[in-house]
This record gives C-alpha cells, sequence and structure tokens, in this order.
C-alpha cells in the first residue's frame, strides 16, 4: 500500500481507531482492524500509537448520570431475548455485555469474545476473552455463551429475534473459552449479528432476570418497570478505564416538551429521541448541545405490486421522481436527514453503495410516467398515520407537487393505534417506519426476499433472492460488497418501495456530559451510552 493510501486511510478511519479503543479493544483487535483494512503491521503500529495519543485526555471519573427516553412500560424487562422498547436496550446494554460491538461506521470490535473465525462461514469457532466475571463473582465460561445463544430456539424464552437466530443449529463448549456455532447455512455476517441488543451473554441457567446479573460496566440497584432503573459502577469490570461515571438513572418521560425542558432545567443529563420541532428551543438554550446520528431507519411510501394501482409500475417510477427529497430534508426534518436513494442500506453502513445516486426532482419525468401508465389526472389513495415517522408531512410535500401536473394524491390519515396491524402491509399504497439494522442481509431478509415476513411492497426476483445467499456465504468481504452493491441498484430501480431520506436521531444534552458518539445501532450510542459517557466537572 501507498504512503498516500495510508493518509487516505487514516483520514478516514482514525475516529473508528480511537472510538475501539474507547472501548476497551485491544492492541491486537486493532491490528487485526489494520490488517483487514490492507494497512501493514509497521504502517499500522505507527496508526495504533496516533490514536492512542488522540486518546490522551483522561476522562473525568465520577457523578451521577441522569437519562430519560421517551418510552416505557409495565413490561420491560431485564431479560434482553425479550428486549423491544429503548428503555430496555439501554438497561442491558449497561447490565450485560455482547461477543463483539459495532462501532461507528460498521466496523466490528470483540468484547466478550477475544476472536471469531471460521474457514466456511459454517462453523464459527469463538474464542472467550480470560479473567471475565459476572456481578455475584462467577467466571465466565464457554457454558454462558452455549445457553445465552440456544435459548433464543427455545419458544419458551418468547426471544425477539427468534427468526434470526433459527440459522444456529448448534451451539457447544469446546472447553472452558471455546465456544463452536453452527449454522444451518453459511453466513458471514455472523460475528455482526452477534452484536445485536438480544444477544446479551447471560449467566448460564438463569430463570430469574429481576437481579440483571450481567458481565456488564454497572450492577442493577434498583428496577421498576415503567418507572426507572438505578445502577452502580461495576468496579470489577473487565475493560480497563471504564465505566466513568460512578452511578446511572434510566426512566422515560414520553411527553417531548417535558424532556426537553427537564434537559434545559439541568433535571436531566440527557433527553432521548427528540422531533425536529423542538430544534429552535434547544439551540436557543445555554448549556446544552444536540447529538444527530443517522444510524439507517427511514420512513417509506410502498406500492402493493400484487394490487392496483402498484401493478402499474410506471405510477411507482413516477413517484420517485415526484419526491423532492431536498424539501423533506429541509422542511419536514429540518435537516435531520440525509437524501435516500431508494434501498435501505444507509450511508453509516459499510455497504452502502454510494455509486447509486438519488433520482432528482424531475415533475415533468412523473408526468411522463403517470400518462404512461394511464393514471394522470385519476385519484390514488395514500394511507398515512403519525405512528411512521412524518408520513402525514411526506405525503403533504408528494401531494402538493402531484397537484401541480394534473396528478391527484388522497391522503388518508389513520390514527396510529393500529396503524401497523390494520394498514402496514395490507393496504395498496401506505408508509412504513423501519428501525436501523446492523447488516443488509438482515434488511434484505426482512424486507425484500420473495418470502420475507415484511416485504412491504411484495417485490419478488429469483435472481435477487440468489445473490442475496450468494452474499451471505460470502467470506470476501470485497465480493460481498459488490454483490450487495447490484441488490441496491435492483431495490431503488425494480422494487415498490420509495424511500426519500433516511432520517437522523437527535439526542438533546448537558454540554458538561462528554464522550456521546453516533452509533449504527440507533440513537443513545447505541443505547450504550452509559459505559462511555462521562461528566465534566
Amino acid at each position: 500500500m501507498s504512503k498516500s493510501e495510508i493518509n487516505n486511510w487514516t483520514r478516514t478511519d482514525d475516529a473508528m481507531v480511537e472510538d475501539a479503543i474507547r472501548r476497551g479493544a485491544s492492541r491486537r483487535d486493532i491490528m487485526r482492524m489494520f490488517l483487514a483494512g490492507g494497512i501493514g503491521l509497521a504502517a499500522g503500529g505507527s496508526l495504533f500509537a496516533r490514536a492512542t495519543s488522540a486518546l490522551a485526555v483522561t476522562p473525568v471519573k465520577g457523578g451521577h448520570f441522569k437519562a430519560a427516553g421517551w418510552s416505557s412500560s409495565t413490561s420491560d424487562t431485564l431479560d434482553p431475548a425479550k428486549a423491544s422498547l429503548s428503555t430496555d436496550y439501554v438497561r442491558c446494554c449497561s447490565l450485560y455485555n455482547r461477543l463483539t460491538f459495532l462501532n461507528d461506521g460498521g466496523s466490528l470490535s470483540m468484547e466478550l469474545a477475544d476472536s471469531i473465525e471460521s474457514s466456511d462461514a459454517k462453523v464459527w469457532i469463538v474464542k472467550l476473552k480470560s479473567g471475565v466475571t459476572f456481578h455475584d463473582g462467577k467466571s465466565l465460561t464457554s457454558a454462558d455463551v452455549v445457553f445465552s445463544l440456544m435459548r433464543h430456539l427455545d419458544k419458551e424464552t418468547g426471544s425477539k429475534v427468534n427468526a434470526i437466530a433459527k440459522q444456529i443449529t448448534g451451539v457447544k463448549a469446546v472447553d472452558p473459552l471455546t465456544v463452536e456455532i453452527t449454522l444451518e447455512a453459511p453466513n458471514a455476517d455472523l460475528p455482526t449479528i452477534l452484536a445485536m441488543h438480544h444477544f446479551m451473554i447471560v449467566q448460564d441457567g438463569t430463570t430469574d432476570f429481576s437481579k440483571g446479573i450481567g458481565t456488564g460496566a454497572f450492577k442493577l440497584e434498583s428496577f421498576e418497570p415503567g418507572v426507572r432503573s438505578l445502577m452502580s459502577r461495576n468496579e470489577n469490570y473487565f475493560k480497563p478505564g471504564g465505566p466513568h461515571v460512578d452511578s446511572f438513572e434510566y426512566f422515560a418521560i414520553p411527553d417531548e416538551m417535558a424532556r426537553v425542558s427537564a434537559v434545559i432545567s439541568g433535571d436531566i443529563h440527557l433527553g432521548a429521541s427528540i422531533k425536529p420541532q423542538s430544534m429552535r428551543l434547544l439551540e436557543s438554550a445555554s448549556g446544552v448541545d444536540l447529538v444527530k446520528s443517522t444510524a439507517g431507519n427511514y420512513t417509506n411510501l410502498n406500492f402493493r405490486m400484487d394490487m392496483e394501482p402498484g401493478s402499474k409500475f410506471d405510477l411507482i417510477e413516477g413517484v420517485k421522481y415526484l419526491f423532492d427529497r431536498e424539501l423533506i430534508q429541509m422542511a419536514v426534518m429540518r435537516g435531520l436527514a440525509e437524501v435516500a436513494n431508494d434501498q435501505p442500506i444507509s450511508a453509516m453502513n459499510a455497504y452502502h453503495n454510494a455509486d447509486l445516486k438519488p433520482r432528482a426532482f424531475d415533475p415533468e419525468k412523473a408526468k411522463h410516467h403517470f400518462e404512461k401508465a394511464g393514471l394522470l389526472g385519476q385519484t390514488i389513495p395514500v394511507v398515512a398515520s403519525d405512528a411512521a415517522t412524518a408520513s402525514v408531512e411526506m405525503a403533504t410535500v408528494l401531494q402538493q407537487a402531484g397537484s401541480k401536473i394534473g396528478m391527484n394524491f388522497d391522503i388518508q390519515r389513520v390514527p396510529s393505534d393500529g396503524y401497523w396491524s390494520n394498514y402496514w402491509l395490507k393496504a395498496p399504497v401506505h408508509f412504513g417506519n423501519i428501525n436501523p439494522r446492523p447488516t443488509p442481509d438482515i434488511l434484505f431478509s426482512l424486507l425484500y426476499a420473495s418470502n420475507a415476513p415484511w416485504n412491504e411492497s411484495q417485490y419478488k426476483s429469483e435472481k435477487f433472492d440468489s445473490m442475496l445467499a450468494e452474499a451471505r456465504g460470502e467470506l470476501d468481504n470485497e465480493k460481498r460488497k459488490t454483490i450487495y452493491g447490484e441488490m441496491q441498484v435492483m431495490v431503488a430501480n425494480e422494487a415498490g418501495t420509495v424511500i426519500p431520506a433516511y432520517l437522523s436521531n437527535v439526542d438533546a444534552k448537558q454540554t458538561k456530559l462528554k464522550g456521546l458518539e453516533p452509533n449504527p445501532l440507533g440513537g443513545q450510542m447505541g443505547y450504550a451510552m452509559a459505559e462511555y459517557v462521562w461528566l465534566e466537572a
């Protein structure tokens, strides 16, 4: 690799390396990252030293960190397999650890695992870190990993990732610190899948999760479902340096204005998931920062291609040209979005196809397609709801643009209650709202494969299905990237889903709260913030 190539790599990825070091990655972990990126050992050693130097400022130790999310329920849980709300994820990320961790930029680092390797993407060998202990003093062993993974396959568990875990056909302990995982078919994404929140490692044989005993950065002091959680620093945590705060308190403030006011007044250090409408108030407040994370969640307009009017593909093509994406980005989302190109893999993902450009706003081209479909002048019902973020506003942008060329879109606004069960996937033309997923395989398998459970437009392509299976088993990263890039083009040009923008998540925080960074798994640092933030004196 040339000197210019090394310099280009460091400009792009220094932050990623610093991020991994901050999360406890060893020199060995970092050198693996360099080698995977084509950086030699000599150059890598120099870059490692530079990244370490950049982190020379020591975070402040101590303090009580208070944060508020937007949702809670009396069914809140400390069982990571059953986690479903953001409050669940935040607690689980504080109490437990995963085998791997997904960093900003989509890079993967080891957490409880020291390495995860395979020669065929079907049988994987996991080597665990030694010296890791649970909150009650028990040492982490392979038996804990076997138990944690296998319980996702038990229907009695009620795991939220049972459909993903079904690809696992066997998990066995080879020795106290080695686990063998066998899949029904090759899947090169397994290390990334294991970074999902639900795959936290719990203690072998656990049936009572009320004590929250894990290997995580915090120990549970009290937990009141639907009310609050209180945790204290794990003094025996296996990662050097963290956590920084003495204790962590988390609860929900469902009313957004109340959540915003609590940040401004200093009652909490962080308020999660702030809407664009609150931005001006926060930006004018002193001592408050905003942390933006575009992790890949989006609101999309879906045309059922097996129904009228979506069976006329020129209608879909016309709408793709009629959506003013920049207007949605700036006016509807007030800058808190990135223009999208009608496929689900965002720029946050390492497999994003940056060469696939979004369709430009072109009413005349849209009109041509509507005429070709024989639908110009007709009325097209569009189901929207507040349940799908900004869908009503997006529908209004489409309606106004259509009215100027003689195309009528009738916005049928329906209540949030029951939207996902009564309209999503069912109405001929309707909006969806998709949360971030860590891999293209998960997104494509959920949304675009012929047998996908959430195939919003009933897109079906044998070629696409074949490429999906091929990419899943391909260990050569560049080959997989090429396959996924072509699949993104296919979705953008052939599916009945219109994705005008990737929506940003915004967390509001006091300026004294430091260390909060974007993460591809969502806001609040992928819900893992408590371990990494600190309070400036």
